[in-house]
C-alpha cells in the first residue's frame, strides 16, 4: 500500500499521492465543511505528517487500507490544525478494532470513587500510550451530530500532554490557568447537578463522569455543533477557541438541536 511504500523509502517529505488522497477524503466529510483553501491545505499536510510519524494497526484480522488511515488521520488532525505536530508527541500508535471492543480499566466517577472492571468501548486514550478505536465508529464520526470519537480521544491526548487527563490541558502562553479552572469547574458542577435532576439536553450525560470527560465531550461539541456549544457555554466556547485556535461556529452551519442524539464514547 502507499504508506508502506513511503515508509520503506524512509523519507519525511509527504508524497503528492498521499496529499491527493487526503484531500479527496476530506472533501466528503461534513465535519470539514467551511474550511478555507488555506486551512484545508494545513489540515491535509498535518494529517500527512501524522500518517508518516504514527502507526495505524488493525486488530482481529482487520486489514487497514489507505482510505481508512486517511479518514482517521484527518479527524485526528482537525483539533490540532493550528497547533502542529507537538500536540501529538505523547503517542505513537493508533489501533483499530472492527467493532466495539472490551477493555479492563480503572476509572474514577463524578464523585471521586475509583472503579475497576471490564467495559465495552468504542474509543480509548491511554497516557503515553496508543489511541484505540472501533473502526465503524471512526467511519461514522464526521457527521455534525455532536458526536465524534476521534476528536474525543484526541482531546484526551492533548489533556495528557502534561500528565493524566484531568480536564486541564497545558495552555498556551497568554492563557490564564486560574480563569480556565474557574470557568470549567463551575460549568462542570452545574452540568452534574442538571444530570442528577434528570434534565435532558443536547450535551451527552457522559460528560458528567469526571472533568476529563467534560472537556473531551465539550471538545466534540465545539467542533461538530459549535453554535449550540457557544449558545449554552459561551465562556467555555471562548476558552476552547483560544486553546484550539479555531472558531468552528464561523465556518459551520447551525445544527437542529433535536437532531443531536447523545451517545457514550469512552
Amino acid at each position: 500500500m502507499l504508506l508502506d511504500w513511503m515508509r520503506r523509502l524512509g523519507g519525511k517529505r509527504i508524497p503528492a499521492a498521499l496529499l491527493s488522497r487526503l484531500r479527496s477524503e476530506a472533501g466528503g466529510m461534513p465535519l470539514l465543511k467551511g474550511l478555507s483553501a488555506e486551512e484545508t491545505d494545513r489540515l491535509v499536510r498535518l494529517a500527512g505528517e501524522l500518517l508518516l510519524a504514527k502507526t495505524v494497526t488493525g486488530l482481529e484480522d482487520m486489514e487497514v487500507d489507505d482510505a481508512m488511515r486517511c479518514r482517521l488521520a484527518l479527524q485526528m488532525a482537525l483539533p490540532g490544525m493550528n497547533l502542529g505536530m507537538r500536540a501529538y508527541e505523547n503517542w505513537r500508535e493508533a489501533i483499530l478494532y472492527p467493532a466495539p471492543f472490551v477493555a479492563r480499566n480503572r476509572w474514577q466517577d463524578g464523585i471521586g470513587l475509583t472503579h475497576e472492571g471490564e467495559q465495552v468501548l468504542i474509543g480509548q486514550a491511554n497516557y503515553q500510550g496508543p489511541l484505540v478505536f472501533s473502526w465503524p465508529d471512526v467511519n461514522e464520526s464526521p457527521l455534525l451530530d455532536g458526536w465524534n470519537v476521534v476528536i474525543h480521544e484526541t482531546a484526551h491526548q492533548f489533556d495528557m500532554l502534561d500528565g493524566p487527563a484531568n480536564g486541564a490541558p497545558p495552555l498556551h502562553k497568554g492563557m490564564d490557568r486560574a480563569a480556565w479552572s474557574r470557568a470549567w469547574n463551575q460549568a462542570y458542577r452545574q452540568f452534574c447537578r442538571e444530570v442528577d435532576r434528570g434534565v435532558e439536553g443536547w450535551l451527552d450525560p457522559y460528560a458528567s463522569e469526571n472533568p476529563a470527560e467534560f472537556f473531551a465531550v465539550l471538545s466534540e461539541a465545539f467542533f461538530e455543533i459549535p453554535h449550540l456549544a457557544r449558545r449554552d457555554y459561551p465562556e467555555l466556547y471562548r476558552l476552547l477557541s483560544q486553546f484550539y485556535r479555531q472558531d468552528p461556529a464561523a465556518r459551520l452551519p447551525p445544527v437542529d438541536e433535536t437532531s443531536v442524539m447523545p451517545v457514550q464514547p469512552s
